[in-house]
């Protein structure tokens, strides 16, 4: 009787599970429920939103620029204005998104058994320097067969440099290697924290916060008030998510508005041209190759669903203003909180495959210009210094500029009027290159999770996933 009755209760519980995991299987089912085509564009802040928004900034800027001869100055800083604030307040999030996310993140690695920390930071670095290398060897070889025998040699007066920029070139003329590299592992060792946040010194704050996450104990106060600023700060993105095509649309309009097409010269457009189809080479075959081969996942519909990232990164021409929309896309894409919060920071910083690429051909196009034929030995030195530049880059607008001339002297090119060329048009290639080093560190974070095979503790599951409701979307 009592084994009749125990085998009873054994089997109501069962049937009850089983009724319990149906329900919860039918509510995922409606949850999940594809939602009909046009829903994306009248969801606030989705993909297809931003993408509009930045093809119309595109034909309203093309079409002023060709049929008005001048726009007035005036009219371009107050069109601006908004996209201008929307970027201060995503660079606002950048200092406290980088602290609590990396603090956080060390204090995971440090639950984790074996030597799954280890494995991370080992995994990220390699593939960060490999694919950093990848970029400038195939920028280098296109630059030498195609775009370098391309260019012209420019005129004497062309060359000439304007009394206005002679000393500005003289200082960075004045930039050696070794102060480059001095530099560059002093910005990891920060002398005041206090004035590298004021700064926002990256590199070193992010260090700093490494350090910071390996002492704290899990128990500390801190470590919980940290957990509520990364809450408040990731309500914050998520209200500037759902405003960013108003803000890529007033980003991108008024920098169009400083393009005329009619002016660019037979070498500027080799420059534009050459620069941009390396980029394109990179991102839309070169990563996507590596980004299958490891993942087995469609490179194209992965970058195509974080687009609300590369087209922020367009419009703003900064990785570290573009950082919460970046780890908000790669949260959406299943990218476990762990690898998400210290891959994608870390690449943010020194992952810069887009100025990779750019450095051979400004170095090629001021000595083609002044009719010198780069060795082999000399694009073997440009292709060392173009991935410690890479490195050694802050991840803010034309940032670059200044180590170009470093580079070309290291191979003994002089610095001539060409070089303002470049200054001129850096502000729309820079556009660029952002997008294709904000793409890289998406891919990297989704590679760099099948590598290491982390997962997320328990506790987190679910927080991070397929998105459900429209305050997770990107």
């Amino acid at each position: 009787m009592s084994s009749e009755k125990t085998h009873g209760v054994d089997t109501g519980a069962a049937e009850r599970q089983t009724s319990n995991s149906s329900q919860t299987e039918h509510q995922a089912e409606e949850v999940h429920e594809k939602k009909p085509w046009w829903h994306s564009l009248i969801e606030a802040g989705s993909a297809t939103q931003i993408v509009i928004a930045a093809v119309l900034a595109i034909a309203i800027g093309v079409a002023v620029t060709s049929t008005v001869e001048d726009v007035p100055p005036a009219a371009v800083t107050l069109v601006g204005i908004p996209g201008r604030l929307w970027l201060r307040a995503l660079r606002a999030c950048v200092l406290p998104l980088i602290v609590t996310a990396i603090v956080l993140a060390v204090q995971r690695l440090q639950k984790m058994s074996g030597d799954g920390g280890q494995k991370l930071a080992r995994v990220t670095i390699i593939y960060y320097v490999a694919t950093t290398l990848l970029a400038i060897v195939i920028s280098t070889i296109l630059t030498d067969l195609v775009w370098g025998r391309l260019m012209q040699r420019a005129e004497g007066s062309s060359l000439a440099v304007d009394a206005d920029d002679a000393e500005t070139y003289q200082e960075r003329q004045e930039v050696d290697i070794h102060e480059v590299v001095q530099d560059m592992f002093d910005s990891l060792i920060p002398q005041n924290v206090v004035d590298s946040l004021a700064k926002d010194a990256l590199l070193g704050i992010l260090v700093t916060a490494v350090v910071i996450g390996y002492l704290l104990k899990p128990t500390s106060h801190i470590v919980r008030a940290l957990e509520e600023i990364e809450d408040l700060i990731t309500k914050i993105i998520t209200f500037l998510i759902k405003i960013a095509p108003i803000g890529v649309f007033f980003l991108i309009l008024p920098n169009l508005f400083r393009l005329d097409i009619r002016n660019i010269g037979y070498n500027l457009g080799i420059l534009i041209g050459g620069g941009v189809t390396n980029m394109a080479i990179h991102l839309f075959i070169a990563l996507p190759i590596v980004f299958f081969a490891l993942t087995r996942k469609n490179p194209y519909t992965y970058w195509f669903k974080c687009s609300p990232a590369w087209l922020t990164a367009w419009g703003s021409a900064s990785s570290a203003a573009t950082l919460p929309v970046t780890m908000k896309c790669v949260a959406a894409r299943g990218v476990p909180m762990t690898v998400n919060k210290f891959s994608v920071p870390l690449g943010c910083l020194v992952n810069m495959d887009g100025t990779a690429i750019y450095f051979p051909l400004c170095v090629v196009f001021l000595a083609e210009t002044q009719g010198i034929r780069l060795t082999p030995a000399d694009y073997t030195i440009v292709c060392l210094l173009s991935t410690l530049a890479s490195i050694g880059t802050t991840p803010i607008p034309s940032s670059s500029l200044v180590l170009t001339v470093m580079i070309a002297q290291s191979v003994n090119v002089p610095i001539t009027g060409m070089y303002g060329v470049i200054i001129a048009i850096d502000w729309f290639l820079d556009r660029f290159r952002t997008a294709v080093n904000v793409s890289g560190d998406m891919f990297a974070a989704s590679v760099i999770t099948k590598l290491t095979g982390i997962q997320d503790p328990p506790e987190e599951d679910g927080i991070v996933g397929e998105v459900t409701d429209n305050s997770q979307r990107v």
